[in-house]
């Protein structure tokens, strides 16, 4: 049986330092599954959905939040989407070559992460950061340094198990009241959180990883989450989008094809249209308007 992909939480009792561990080996496979990527634009979205979960663990209200990035190289479009749920999904838009082996650079080019983080209620926040170094970790510990935000650290491994793809990570917050020691102590777990492995986060225990990593300190460990791949694609959805669209196009590809096919890029499920479909949905409109 798989290991379920799970995050859980933990407290440094002692030093006012919050973080977190996850491993979502099944939900990186489900984002891959219905996709033929070249191997470093795999790496890159499971680096992505790692991020993503681990911020998302950080939010303090229902709503969602959405990682991308955006370049000029052969990888237009890399983006995982997550709410507080745990529940991902992702894609990616490739139009260029992309050789084994590639970079981040050579992946996007010249390229920035957007942040964007969307609450079931009040105002949606959205953060830029310039793409740095080789690794979706330093860009994520750059956006924190330029924020000003509380002292945040990420720990992303993505590799391969006996021949199944991997993801996991940690990450490691200052709380709030914390004071000046915390901070120096922050720097000393830093250290000892950089050394973990990725193949312990997909196969060890989370207790045996923390005692591995922090048998020095007094770690309080919460009740794990569970982390699963979601798409909200839905044939409603697809109405809509529809609906927006200008019915002279809409005639031209029901004469051209029969009928139209819309695929979800996240999940590769199909909503197919008829004629009848689109002029049941003009009749639904119409109804609405007057």
């Amino acid at each position: 049986m798989a290991k379920q992909d799970l995050l859980h939480r933990f407290l440094f009792e002692q030093h006012s330092v919050r973080g977190e561990m996850i491993s979502v080996d099944d939900t990186f496979e489900r984002i891959l599954e219905n996709h033929d990527y070249p191997a470093a634009v795999k790496g890159l979205l499971g680096e992505l959905l790692v991020a993503t979960s681990l911020l998302t663990a950080t939010l303090k209200f229902d709503g969602d939040i959405t990682v991308q990035i955006q370049g000029d190289g052969p990888v237009k479009l890399a983006v995982i989407n997550g709410n507080n749920l745990q529940q991902m999904r992702g894609v990616a838009r490739i139009d260029g070559p992309v050789v084994a082996g590639s970079t981040l650079k050579q992946m996007v080019g010249n390229g920035f992460i957007v942040i964007t983080i969307t609450p079931t209620q009040g105002e949606r926040y959205q953060g830029i950061v310039a793409i740095e170094g080789d690794s979706i970790e330093e860009s994520i510990d750059a956006y924190f340094r330029q924020s000003e935000q509380l002292p945040t650290r990420l720990f992303i491994r993505v590799g391969e198990v006996d021949g199944k793809a991997t993801a996991g990570g940690m990450l490691l917050q200052v709380l709030p009241a914390a004071d000046e020691t915390s901070h120096d102590i922050f720097d000393h777990l830093v250290q000892l959180t950089a050394t973990i492995k990725g193949q312990e986060l997909s196969t060890l225990d989370v207790k045996e990883v923390l005692h591995r990593l922090y048998h020095e300190e007094d770690v309080t460990l919460y009740d794990p989450q569970t982390v699963e791949f979601r798409c909200t694609c839905s044939r409603e959805r697809c109405e809509s989008t529809l609906a927006t669209l200008p019915k002279e196009d809409v005639k031209d590809i029901l004469q051209k094809d029969g009928k139209i096919d819309m695929e979800c890029e996240f999940c590769g499920s199909h909503y197919v249209f008829i004629e009848s479909d689109i002029q049941g949905l003009n009749n639904e409109l119409n109804q609405q308007l007057h």
